[in-house]
C-alpha cells in the first residue's frame, strides 16, 4: 500500500508538472500546442486529454495497476518542433500523438523504424485507415475523408445537391487540404460546383478577401476545414457579411465553442460536424471533478469544460487507454510496449455497453478496429450553435467509406510506392 501510495503521488506530481517524473509508469508523451496560433483550440483539448488520465492516475492508479506518464512536449504546432519532440520522446515511449497532420506526415515513415505507433485520433492522412499499409498509424474513431462525406450527407438531406456550389474555406496547409480528393469525387458524382478557397497562415484573422470572394460568388454553402485563430476569424466576419449561418459548416476541429461565444445570437445556425459531445452529467464527468478537480490537479476551468474540445480530448485519452487496456488483457501483463500496444489499437473493441462502463455514453459512437481498419469509422452527429451551446440537430450519421474505399486504396499505394521499401502486413485479410 505504502508503494501504490508513493506511486499515486508520484503520478500526480508528473501530471501536473507536465514532467517524466513516474520511473516505472507507461510513457505516453503527447506533442501538445499550449501556445502559437492555433492555441486556443489546443488548450481545452490537451486538458481534457490530461484530466482523463490524471483522474485514471488518481481513481484507479493508472491502468491495470501501472500509472501513465502523461507528459507534454511542446510544440506551438510547428512541423519542426514536433519532429523535435517525437525524436526526443521516441526513445522510451509506448506512444506517440502528434496532434498535427503536417507532424504526423513527417513521423509516419520514422514509426516503421521505430515500431511505435501514431495515435491521431480525427486527424492525420486519412488512408491511415488502411492498417495493412499503415501498420503503425492508428486515427480512429473517425477520419477526416468520413467527415466530408457526412458533411455531405447531411447537405443532401437538405435538398438535392445537383447544380448548387459548395465553397471550401480551408487552412492552406496540409490539414486543410486533407479532404480535397473526397470533396473532387463527390461533386463530380453529385453534380454540385466544388470551389476551394485558401487561407494561408498569415491570413487566418484577416479574412477579408476570401469572404470578398464568397460574397461576390454567393455559394449555397460554406464548408470551414480551420483551425485555431482562423475559425473565430471565419465566424466573425460571416457574421459581418450576413451570410446565412444555417448554411456554414464546419468540420470537427472547426467546432469550439470559445470561437462561436464570440458572437452569441449571431452565430446561431452554425453547424459543426462531430465525432464526440459533452455531457456535464456523465459518470466519467463526475469522476475527473472528484478526483481531479477538487483536488486541485486540473488546468482547465467550469466554462471549459462544458465545450466540446474539452470533452473530445476525453474521448481521446479514453481510446489510447482502451487501447493499452486491450493489450495488457491480450499480453498478460501491466507493462506493455509500443509493440503491443500497436496489438491493442488494432483491436479496439468500444461498444455501447463499454462506454456504459466507462461513464461515457453517448460522448462517443460505438467503433471497433481491425488489422485492416486503423480509423474505426464511429461516424458521428451534426451539431449547431443555438447561440450559447452546441446541441445535437442529427441522428447518428455513418460515413460510406464504400465510396471512397477505392481512393484510400490507390493513395495508400501511391505512399508506400513513393517510400519504398515500405512494409505491407500481408498476414492481414479483409
Amino acid at each position: 500500500m505504502k508503494q501504490f501510495a508513493k506511486l499515486a503521488i508520484a503520478t500526480a506530481v508528473g501530471v501536473v508538472m507536465g514532467t517524466a517524473a513516474i520511473a516505472d509508469g507507461l510513457y505516453a508523451p503527447n506533442l501538445a500546442y499550449r501556445t502559437g496560433p492555433f492555441a486556443a483550440t489546443g488548450i481545452p483539448l490537451m486538458n481534457g486529454q490530461r484530466d482523463y488520465i490524471a483522474m485514471l492516475n488518481a481513481r484507479d492508479g493508472g491502468v491495470g495497476g501501472i500509472a501513465i506518464d502523461f507528459d507534454e512536449c511542446e510544440t506551438g504546432y510547428s512541423t519542426a518542433k514536433g519532429v523535435e519532440c517525437y525524436e526526443k520522446t521516441r526513445g522510451s515511449a509506448i506512444v506517440t500523438q502528434p496532434w498535427s497532420t503536417g507532424i504526423t506526415l513527417q513521423v509516419l515513415p520514422k514509426t516503421n523504424v521505430d515500431q511505435i505507433p501514431i495515435l491521431a485520433p480525427g486527424y492525420g492522412f486519412s488512408p491511415m485507415a488502411d492498417g495493412r499499409t499503415f501498420q503503425w498509424a492508428f486515427n480512429a474513431p473517425s477520419g477526416y475523408w468520413d467527415a466530408a462525406d457526412m458533411i455531405v450527407q447531411y447537405l443532401e438531406g437538405q435538398g438535392d445537391l445537383s447544380g448548387k456550389e459548395i465553397a471550401f474555406l480551408h487552412l492552406d496547409h496540409p490539414y486543410g487540404k486533407e479532404p480535397i480528393p473526397v470533396f473532387e469525387a463527390m461533386a463530380e458524382a453529385k453534380g454540385f460546383d466544388f470551389n476551394p478557397i485558401p487561407v494561408g497562415l498569415t491570413e487566418m484573422q484577416n479574412q477579408s478577401a476570401q469572404w470578398l470572394q464568397i460574397r461576390r460568388t454567393r455559394p449555397d454553402y460554406v464548408v470551414m476545414w480551420g483551425w485555431g485563430a482562423m475559425n473565430a476569424g471565419a465566424i466573425t466576419e460571416a457574421v459581418k457579411t450576413r451570410f446565412p449561418m444555417e448554411n456554414f459548416v464546419g468540420v470537427w476541429w472547426s467546432g469550439h465553442d470559445a470561437d462561436l461565444a464570440l458572437v452569441g445570437d449571431a452565430g446561431k445556425g452554425y453547424k459543426s460536424i462531430s465525432f464526440s459531445f459533452p455531457d456535464m452529467d456523465a459518470p466519467v464527468m463526475a469522476d475527473i471533478r472528484k478526483h481531479v478537480v477538487d483536488t486541485g490537479l486540473s488546468l482547465s476551468n467550469e466554462t471549459e469544460m462544458q465545450g466540446v474540445f474539452y470533452a473530445r480530448g476525453i474521448v481521446i485519452s479514453m481510446i489510447l487507454v482502451e487501447g493499452i487496456k486491450t493489450a495488457q488483457d491480450h499480453f498478460g501483463t501491466a507493462e506493455i510496449d509500443a509493440t503491443q500496444l500497436r496489438w491493442g489499437l488494432e483491436n479496439l473493441n468500444v461498444t455501447e455497453e463499454r462506454l456504459a462502463e466507462l461513464g461515457m455514453s453517448g460522448m462517443v459512437p460505438p467503433f471497433s478496429t481491425s488489422c485492416s481498419n486503423h480509423t474505426g469509422h464511429s461516424g458521428g452527429w451534426m451539431l449547431e450553435w443555438d447561440g450559447a451551446a452546441f446541441a445535437k440537430v442529427s441522428d447518428h450519421l455513418m460515413p460510406n467509406v464504400d465510396g471512397y474505399a477505392a481512393l484510400a486504396a490507390e493513395k495508400a499505394a501511391e505512399y508506400a510506392e513513393a517510400n519504398a521499401p515500405w512494409p505491407i502486413n500481408e498476414a492481414c485479410e479483409g
